[in-house]
């Protein structure tokens, strides 16, 4: 795995994690077999759909929230719980659940955020495994916006997150003109009983 090399960031990115043919067997599968749900989510006080589908699996009962929304794991698959094994011997992290996210067209979305929730522990551990089309995943620095990092997200790659980074930078996934085929992605985390 290649490194981003940034001040006070961990991220790492392997374009060829999965074969062409793998990632076009997953994606068709997780498109067609996971229960897709669309939330309204809350932003500086106002309410609105999310601009993307979601989907959350878990070893565990526990649930994860995020921009208001709480979401209840469904129990993983066998493909799914595979593609975790495979994922945690490339990047030694180790995870218990997974959000996916559908982007079904460059009008999808995710904007600058960190996955710093106080389940996800002190520093959260993330693997993006990308399946369909490519997009952009933007990087920046919380203070010195200097910082920043721009990674096309090719089909069947895997990217992670570790360390301070989710309290140091930001990222998103932008809208796009260009990258309009639809993309799954998995995003790999170990959750923690807070309560």
């Amino acid at each position: 795995m290649k490194q981003i090399e940034l001040p006070e960031l961990e991220v790492w990115y392997k374009t060829d994690f999965l074969s062409p043919e793998e990632a076009d067997y997953f994606y068709k599968l997780f498109e067609t077999t996971v229960p897709w749900r669309q939330d309204p989510i809350v932003i500086f006080g106002k309410q609105f759909m999310q601009p993307r589908l979601t989907a959350f699996y878990s070893e565990n009962s526990l649930s994860y929230g995020y921009s208001s929304i709480r979401m209840q794991p469904h129990p993983f698959t066998t493909e799914l719980k595979n593609l975790k094994d495979r994922v945690e011997q490339c990047t030694q992290m180790s995870f218990n659940c997974c959000l996916l996210n559908f982007y079904r067209d460059g009008n999808d979305s995710n904007g600058w955020h960190s996955d710093d929730e106080k389940e996800l522990g002190k520093n959260p551990e993330i693997a993006s495994v990308s399946l369909g089309g490519e997009r952009f995943f933007h990087l920046k620095h919380k203070v010195d916006k200097d910082l920043k990092a721009k990674i096309l997200l090719e089909k069947g790659s895997l990217l992670a997150m570790g360390g301070q980074t989710q309290h140091r930078y930001k990222h998103q996934i932008p809208k796009s003109k260009t990258h309009t085929t639809p993309r799954i992605n998995l995003t790999f985390r170990r959750i923690f009983d807070v309560l």
